[in-house]
């Protein structure tokens, strides 16, 4: 008995975490990032593996786009509580997905017989072996993943070498394996969000305790998240666009950090053109890298030094994050000029 106790306990906070990262992507935001990757959809196979299809904006986007895009199949799954109560928009008690292969009688319409409904064994957990198996048929993912999950969901990406475009938090940057998949040029922001907040639909449920949370006419209910990047390894032509550098190097706009022997950059439009050594730019930097014109060597962004990750030589006493006067500067990119 006590166990059973337990494991509804654990399902509970399961859920309960679920519906934490249960954001719904706004149609918008997704036209204005994938219509810069048409080229690499043509005869695909696409997964949407974090959104209950039933509500998913990725699932129309791909499924009203399906001969446009060229694709070959659509897969969407979701995550579902085996508990029906927990659930946030239906009330099946069987986690499902769908499969579409275009449209077959000719208005251009995914209509309801033409998508096949199938369900899953399990809840719909995109670790579980039946999910994996799903992801192993696919070429490219595109999703809005839990946010607490995004390490663990991106290592899967990686490990089953898939093609993606998902949504995250800027923040993910500073995690190890994040970073070291960007400074190996195996992972970079995508085109359209490079700063401000974007908002998302929320379950019924949700509370709305948040400023700039709303409901609108239908009684959907909407919130804001901050620092919302795209995240991809699908290549495109802007991010080799050079950035436009007008300043010049002096020491006195520039420091020298205490404890690394690199320069101090507090804007990234500010990097001085002619500086051949090491530079500390802001994370956000990182929505204008150019893989051709800088080179990134690693991140401080924490007390503790790993040679692994900052990629510079640290010549401090103990605290291992830029200082300069002894004073912190917060995390920085250490970069250095290709062209110089």
């Amino acid at each position: 008995m006590a166990k059973k106790s337990q494991n509804t306990n654990l399902n509970l906070r399961k859920a309960s975490t679920a519906k934490k990262d249960e954001f719904y992507t706004q149609l918008s935001d997704i036209e204005r990032e994938l219509k810069h990757y048409k080229k690499h959809f043509k005869d695909k196979v696409v997964l949407c593996n974090c959104d209950d299809p039933r509500v998913s904006n990725f699932f129309h986007f791909f499924s009203y786009n399906f001969e446009k895009l060229g694709l070959k199949k659509l897969i969407a799954t979701c995550y579902k509580s085996q508990d029906s109560d927990l659930f946030s928009q239906n009330n099946s008690e069987r986690a499902i997905y769908l499969e579409y292969t275009g449209d077959k009688n000719g208005n251009n319409v995914p209509d309801a017989e033409e998508i096949g409904i199938k369900h899953l064994q399990g809840d719909g957990d995109f670790r579980s072996k039946e999910c994996i198996e799903l992801l192993k048929q696919v070429d490219i993912v595109v999703t809005n993943p839990p946010f607490s999950l995004f390490r663990e969901y991106v290592a899967q990406l990686v490990e089953y070498d898939k093609k993606f475009v998902i949504i995250g938090n800027l923040n993910a940057l500073t995690y190890r394996d994040i970073f070291k998949l960007i400074k190996e040029n195996k992972l970079w922001f995508g085109h359209s969000i490079h700063s401000g907040d974007r908002e998302f639909r929320v379950p019924q449920d949700y509370p709305l305790n948040a400023a700039g949370s709303r409901v609108d006419e239908e009684g959907n209910k909407y919130i804001r998240v901050k620092g919302v990047r795209w995240f991809t390894n699908l290549d495109y032509t802007e991010r080799h666009e050079d950035l436009l550098l007008y300043k010049t190097y002096s020491p006195e706009e520039y420091p020298t950090y205490d404890n690394y022997d690199a320069i101090n950059v507090d804007v990234t439009k500010e990097i001085p053109m002619d500086y051949r050594g090491v530079m500390g730019v802001p994370i956000t930097y990182i929505d204008k890298y150019n893989p051709d014109q800088f080179e990134i060597l690693g991140m401080a962004s924490s007390a503790g030094y790993n040679p692994d990750i900052v990629g510079i030589p640290f010549i401090g006493d103990k605290d291992a994050r830029p200082l300069i006067n002894g004073k912190n500067t917060y995390a920085r990119v250490f970069i250095k000029n290709k062209k110089l």
